[in-house]
């Protein structure tokens, strides 16, 4: 019965990633979630089973599959922002990031204040990974940056910190995007705060000056743009309490393991 049981559960995550991964059957893009009910319900009910299941069935170290520099992808298309089109923004694009500071705080004992020059005196890490996107389509291609756990680290994180929440410069519907993880994958080693792709400087469609690298779930999940990283003790104060721009918007899960 347990034998039976456990490949239950694993059959259970591998039908949800293909559902996801297969959505171009059902959806032309995120934004047209919202419009199919009945799909929104298949693809993303039992968050909170699959999330136990997959914690469960899955090594909290596992590593996402790397890739060789020659599978990279020709191209790594954008998802999501292209450009946050902001004047604040702009402003700081057209000074090449100089005065950007990605603010750390919250429940830390060390509040930072990060140029892109601090970011690279961290170790950093670099990796070839895949981006598989909710819409359907996937792309390898290789990031470096710090790991998010150095960071925080640095930062002196409390005791009382269980989430790391994550606020951007671009908008959706007037408010900024916002994602937020657990301490398992902030922690975990893939988990980078990247300032380049495929060893040049992050391109503005593709996230600069730095953006969040969480390769073991899906891209809505990998903020873009990074403007704040604070650490929480739940997520009642983050949007309408579910943790992200998506989750509170179109029903996604907050945990999108694949």
């Amino acid at each position: 019965d347990a034998q039976w049981l456990v490949a239950g559960a694993r059959m259970t995550l591998i039908t949800r990633r293909g559902l996801i991964l297969g959505a171009p059957a059902l959806l032309a893009g995120c934004d047209r979630v919202a419009q199919i009910p009945a799909a929104r319900a298949i693809l993303f009910k039992g968050e909170d089973m699959h999330r136990g299941l997959q914690r469960a069935l899955t090594d909290r170290a596992a590593l996402a599959p790397e890739f060789r520099p020659d599978q990279r992808s020709p191209f790594f298309r954008p998802n999501g922002t292209r450009d946050p089109g902001t004047p604040e923004y702009a402003a700081l694009a057209a000074g090449r990031f100089a005065d950007w500071r990605l603010q750390v705080g919250g429940l830390v004992s060390r509040p930072l204040a990060l140029s892109l020059a601090d970011l690279t005196q961290f170790p950093n890490r670099a990796q070839i990974t895949r981006h598989d996107c909710v819409e359907g389509w996937s792309a390898i291609a290789k990031w470096q940056g710090p790991m998010l756990g150095s960071v925080l680290k640095a930062a002196g994180l409390r005791d009382a910190a269980r989430y790391i929440v994550f606020t951007c410069a671009d908008l959706f519907g007037g408010e900024h995007y916002y994602e937020s993880i657990d301490l398992i994958d902030a922690f975990h080693p893939q988990t980078i705060l990247a300032w380049a792709l495929n060893d040049r400087m992050l391109p503005v469609m593709n996230g600069a000056p730095c953006r969040l690298r969480v390769e073991r779930q899906l891209g809505y999940k990998h903020a873009k743009y990074l403007m704040r990283i604070n650490a929480v003790a739940d997520l009642a104060g983050t949007g309408r309490g579910r943790g992200g721009y998506w989750e509170d918007n179109v029903d996604y899960d907050w945990y999108a393991g694949i």
